[in-house]
Parts: structure tokens; sequence; C-alpha cells
């Protein structure tokens, strides 16, 4: 009791944050329930007929749930190898970087995008592939190409949508590791020098390796949400024509239970989504504990 009355002030200040967890996170867990059950809004949770796991069942028989598994983690699994590594670069290069005014100007453009919204950021992309006034399909008429609708053909859909993720997040993204490189001894760069290595070679042995515990850590919880890839950044580009590659769980969500109203069915998805999540997550922390000796917990 003495502990807590010592730092009582900070216990006071942590509760606005400690409601927000439980009101909104925690809370909502319990509507898991509904998952194993016919849910019905006008019973409620107690009146509601109780089903088991055939919401489970019917979601591994849905005829179009493995493809859209399937794109979920190919998805997922792009934004690991391609996206995820970014931020990381663009760091090592703005840290490069010497002149103040043009590196702060630099990282104010790069941070910029990550402000706007999916909405806007669909509007640029389709105006950037649009097949009329698309500087794109301009490009490729230099050459003689054909116009192309990069937006209605399933095999291009994938590379715009990691793609502009790259473009909108990565800048933001660089703030922890710009932080993480600048908090680096500079007695260990300074040694380096003496011993006559260059920039490069201060990269790969000094920047890198004390970049590590960051890039761990920030990968565990990447994998955490391996499935999470959001629903607006993805709902915002599909139109009939390329949905057969793009429609992820959660666009399916959407479409299957706030339009068809399947209510138990999408929150036995939901929670499908949190477990393989959850296993995920573990399973990466405990590799990286093994390896590196990095790890969430």
């Amino acid at each position: 009791m003495r502990y807590f009355w010592r730092y009582r002030t900070l216990y006071l200040l942590s509760i606005p944050g400690i409601l927000y967890f439980l009101l909104f996170k925690y809370v909502p867990l319990l509507g898991s329930v509904i998952a194993f059950q016919n849910y019905n809004i006008f019973s409620g949770f107690a009146g509601s007929e109780w089903v088991g796991l055939a919401h489970f069942k019917e979601m591994f028989a849905h005829y179009d749930f493995m493809r859209i598994l399937n794109n979920t983690l190919l998805l997922g699994l792009y934004d690991l190898i391609i996206a995820f590594p970014v931020p990381i670069l663009l760091a090592l290069l703005l840290n490069e970087i010497r002149i103040t005014v043009y590196k702060r100007f630099l990282q104010t453009v790069v941070y910029m995008p990550h402000f706007l919204s999916w909405v806007v950021i669909s509007g640029i992309f389709i105006g950037i592939f649009s097949t009329d006034t698309g500087i794109v399909n301009k490009a490729l008429g230099w050459f003689g190409i054909d116009p192309i609708y990069f937006l209605g053909e399933d095999s291009y859909i994938r590379s715009i949508l990691i793609g502009s993720g790259i473009w909108r997040d990565s800048g933001y993204g660089t703030i922890i590791f710009l932080a993480a490189i600048a908090g680096i001894n500079p007695d260990l760069y300074e040694a380096a020098e003496v011993d006559g290595a260059g920039r490069l070679r201060q990269t790969l042995s000094i920047t890198i390796p004390c970049l590590l515990p960051t890039i761990m850590i920030l990968l565990l919880l990447h994998i955490g949400k391996f499935l999470d890839l959001g629903f607006e950044r993805v709902f915002v580009f599909l139109n009939p024509l390329n949905t057969e590659s793009g429609e992820i769980l959660d666009t399916y969500i959407y479409r299957a239970g706030l339009l068809s109203q399947q209510y138990s069915y999408t929150t036995a998805i939901g929670l499908f989504k949190s477990v393989v999540g959850l296993v995920l997550i573990m399973a990466g922390n405990l590799f990286s504990k093994k390896t590196t000796g990095e790890s969430l917990y």
C-alpha cells in the first residue's frame, strides 16, 4: 500500500488509459460468445440459440473461404517481406544526410502520406493508373504499349495494395528506427573512424547490429497482425473485376456480416483471425528469444 501511495500521481495519470483498454479492448471480447450461437439481435446473448462450432465448420466449408484466406495470407506475406524492411532502409538513408535543413525537409515529405486517409490514397492511385489520363499509361504509350486497366485486373491488384501501403506508411515507420539510431553511442562511430571504417562499414558493423533489438520487437508485433491488413486499405481499391485476388478476410467480414447480417458467422471468422495472430506471435516470440535473446515477454 505504501508503494501505491508513494506513486499515486502516476497511477492516477494511468487511469484513463486503463479505462480505455478495459472498455474498448477487453469488455468487447465478451461478445465473442456469439460465434458459438445463432445470434439474434432481438433475443440478445442470453436468448440466442447455442450451436457450438457450427459456424467454424461452415467457415471452412464455404466455397469462397479458402480463396479469401489465400489472398489474405499472400498479401500478409508480401507486406512482411517487401513492406516491413522499407522503413529500416529509409531510416538508414535519412541518417546519412548531413545537411540538417535538407534532412528535415525530406522527413516531412516522407511522413506526409501517412496523414492522408485511404480514400484519398485510393483516389491518387486511381488517377495515376487511369487508362485515359494516368501517368503510368501515358509512359507506356511512349513505348507503343496499349493502355492497361491496372485496377481492373487480378494480376495487378496485390502489387497496387502493397505499393500504396509502402508509399503511405513507410516514411512514418522510420520514426522509431531514427530514434533508435539516435540512441546509439557516438563513441562507437568515433572508434570505427579511427580504425579506418567508412560509412558503409559503420552502418553494417554498428548501426544495423544496434538496431536489431528494435527490429525484432517490431517484427514480432507485425507478425501478430499478419492476417489484419485493414479493411479500409483494401476496400477502397476493390471492384468486381479485381475481387478474385483482392478480397481479404476483413472485406469479406464486412460483406457477409454487415451487408448480409450473418453476425455469428463473421464473428467466428474474426475469432479465427485472432487465434491465428496469437499463435503466430507466441511462436515468433519463442523463436526470437531462443535465437537473438530479444522478445516481447
